[in-house]
């Protein structure tokens, strides 16, 4: 069982622009991730074909940037708005 006060359990802050798709920090890069992730299949980002690429909205754009990217690469984009 993993350790209670690990990495995803610190709470960190969030980036205005994050926290206009997650909503106030701070909270957890557990709770981000769901929240982006939220925010993806409640807004049909993912693409149609390719299910790994994401079609950033302007939310999420603010955060990601405005290209598709893949669900990988946008882990690494959004934790630059966590400190």
């Amino acid at each position: 069982m993993a350790a209670k006060n690990n990495a995803l359990n610190k709470p960190v802050n969030l980036s205005p622009e994050l926290e206009n798709v997650v909503g106030k920090g701070p909270m957890t890069r557990a709770q981000v991730t769901k929240g982006v992730w939220d925010h993806i299949k409640a807004n049909d980002l993912q693409d149609s074909k390719d299910k790994r690429m994401i079609n950033p909205d302007a939310k999420l754009g603010a955060v990601i940037g405005n290209d598709q990217i893949s669900m990988f690469k946008m882990t690494g984009a959004v934790s630059k708005h966590m400190s």
